[in-house]
C-alpha cells in the first residue's frame, strides 16, 4: 500500500428501520432555529416530513422551510437558500432528501457567512472556507441511496444558465454532524431514481479503485463492496421493496464514497466530470450520464491499465481476462437497465462540442486526457 493519507470521518451514523427516533436524542447538541431543505414534495407523500416536524417542534425548535431543492442543485437556488439562512439567522441545517439536498445543504452552510463571491472561491477556484469563518452545521434525513453525501464533504452545483455542473469536495467541517438512514424511506422513490443512485454508487468505486498497481487494502474493500452490490441490485430491480437489498445498497452507498477507499490511491473521476456536463446539458439522471460513457472510457483506460482490469474481471465477475471483465459490467448493467449511450439521454453528435467545453479535465488514474480525447469518447457514446 503506497503513498500518505490522513483519514478522518467525523459524522455519526444511526442506520436502520427505527433510526428517526434518535433525532430527537440529538436536538440537544444544535441551536434551536433550524432550516429545513427539501425536495419537491416525495418527503410529504410519505409522511416523513410530518415526523420530523413533529419530533422538532416537540423539541422546542424554531423551523425555517426551503422547500423545492431539485435533483441538480442549481446556483440560483444556492443563492435563495443563502438568503434564507443568513435572514433567519439559522443554527442549523438538516437536509431532508436524497444526496441533493444533502449536498445543497453543504454549500449553503458554507456560503452563507461567506463574505464574497461563494460560487467564485468554492466550486471554480476549490478554495476551503477559513479557519475562522462560520459555517453552519449540516444533518441529514437520506430519503435515497447513491451520492454519499451523508458522509462526506462533497457538493455539486450546476449553474443553469451557462450549462455547467461542477462539485467541490469541502473538509471535514462540511460533513454531516449525523446522518439518519432508514433503506425504507428509500423505497419511496422511482425506480429510475434507485436504478440511477445504483449505479452512482458502482462508479463512485470505480474512480478510486481503477489507478495504482500496489497491493492496496483500499482495493479488497472496494472488490467486496461491488459485489455486495451487483447481488443487491439485482434483488432490489426484481423487487423493489426487498428490504435487505435496499438495506444492503444504502449501506454500500455510504462507504463506496466516504474517503475511507481512496486511502492510499490517486483516484480518477473524469467518468464524473464527463458526466456532470451531460447532465448540465441533458438534464439527465446523474447515475445515468455516468452509465453513459462508461464502457467507452474504461475500455481506453484498460489500454494502460490491463492489470487491473484484470483483477477486476477474476475477483468482481469471477471471469479471466479485462475484455471479458468489461462485457460482464455491461451485460449487468443491461440487465438493471441503465442507459449505455448518451443518446438514451437525449445527447446527439451536435451537442458534443458543448459538452466537451463545460467539462473539466482533471489527472486521472490511468491516462490523462485532453479535450480531443473527451470528444472521442462522447462520439463513442453516441
Amino acid at each position: 500500500m503506497q503513498g500518505n493519507f490522513i483519514y478522518h470521518n467525523p459524522t455519526k451514523l444511526y442506520f436502520g428501520e427505527e433510526s428517526l427516533k434518535f433525532l430527537k436524542d440529538e436536538l440537544q447538541n444544535f441551536g434551536e432555529r433550524v432550516l429545513i431543505n427539501y425536495g419537491s414534495g416525495s418527503v410529504k407523500r410519505s409522511g416523513l416530513y410530518d415526523e420530523v416536524i413533529a419530533i422538532l417542534r416537540e423539541g422546542g425548535k424554531t423551523i425555517v422551510e426551503n422547500p423545492g431543492v431539485m435533483s441538480n442543485p442549481t446556483l440560483e437556488k444556492l443563492r435563495e437558500g443563502v438568503r434564507i439562512a443568513r435572514d433567519n439567522k439559522v443554527d442549523w441545517i438538516l437536509a431532508l432528501g436524497g444526496g441533493s439536498v444533502c449536498d445543497y445543504s453543504k454549500g449553503v452552510a458554507a456560503s452563507a457567512y461567506y463574505d464574497g463571491d461563494y460560487w467564485q472561491a468554492f466550486w471554480l477556484e476549490g478554495q476551503q472556507p477559513a479557519a475562522d469563518q462560520r459555517i453552519i452545521p449540516v444533518t441529514c434525513i437520506l430519503t435515497m441511496a447513491g451520492t454519499g453525501s451523508e458522509m462526506n464533504g462533497g457538493c455539486v452545483i450546476t449553474d443553469a444558465e451557462k450549462n455547467y455542473k461542477t462539485g467541490h469536495v469541502f473538509d471535514s467541517r462540511l460533513m454531516p454532524k449525523f446522518s439518519i438512514l432508514n433503506p425504507r424511506y428509500t423505497m419511496t422513490v422511482p425506480m429510475d431514481q434507485m436504478k440511477s443512485g445504483i449505479y452512482d454508487i458502482m462508479n463512485h468505486i470505480f474512480e478510486q479503485y481503477f489507478s495504482g498497481e500496489d497491493d492496496n487494502t483500499s482495493d479488497y474493500i472496494a472488490e467486496g463492496l461491488m459485489r455486495g452490490l451487483i447481488v443487491a441490485s439485482r434483488a432490489a430491480v426484481k423487487d423493489p421493496q426487498d428490504y435487505e437489498a435496499r438495506s444492503n445498497i444504502m449501506w454500500t452507498a455510504t462507504w463506496a464514497l466516504n474517503t475511507l477507499i481512496k486511502c492510499g490511491k490517486r483516484q480518477d473521476w473524469m467518468v464524473h466530470q464527463i458526466g456532470h456536463s451531460i447532465g448540465a446539458w441533458t438534464h439527465a439522471p446523474h447515475g445515468y450520464t455516468l452509465a453513459s460513457v462508461t464502457m467507452a472510457y474504461y475500455k481506453r483506460a484498460m489500454q494502460y491499465g490491463r492489470p487491473k482490469f484484470e483483477r477486476f474481471a477474476q475477483n468482481v465477475w469471477g471471469v479471466k481476462s479485462a475484455e471479458e471483465g468489461l462485457e460482464a459490467l455491461k451485460n449487468w448493467m443491461k440487465e438493471i437497465g441503465l442507459p449505455l449511450t448518451i443518446s438514451e439521454l437525449g445527447a446527439n453528435e451536435a451537442m458534443i462540442d458543448d459538452i466537451v467545453s463545460t467539462t473539466n479535465i482533471f489527472p486521472a488514474g490511468y491516462m490523462d486526457l485532453k479535450p480531443e480525447d473527451v470528444k472521442e469518447i462522447l462520439k463513442e457514446s453516441l
